[in-house]
């Protein structure tokens, strides 16, 4: 390996990292059951937290809260990853590195 490629590599490390660095700050909401159940995650996939209306308590329909609680996470965690893929796959020249997103 030349010391140009070696610089090249440095170089997209430092972008990665910075660019993985501005995920953390940046955060995605994604709600259920019309507002519910809404959960908040980072560009790196970490729940911030998750909020459930009073209404939607009701020990008798425990599954359909546990529903509404999957469905927000799941779609707040497939927003998040779509930010990240579009956000690092600029710098990656749109190779999926292992890790990454």
């Amino acid at each position: 390996m030349n010391l140009s490629m070696l610089n090249q590599a440095r170089e997209l490390k430092a972008k990665l990292d910075k660019a993985q660095k501005e995920l953390g700050n940046i955060i995605v909401e994604a709600e259920s059951g019309k507002g519910a159940v809404k959960v908040t995650i980072s560009g790196q996939q970490k729940i911030q937290s998750i909020k459930i209306s009073p209404k939607v308590i009701d020990p008798n329909k425990a599954e359909q809260l546990e529903e509404l609680v999957r469905k927000a996470v799941s779609e707040a965690i497939a927003k998040s990853q779509k930010l990240a893929a579009k956000q690092l796959g600029g710098l990656t020249g749109g190779l999926k590195i292992p890790g990454l997103f």
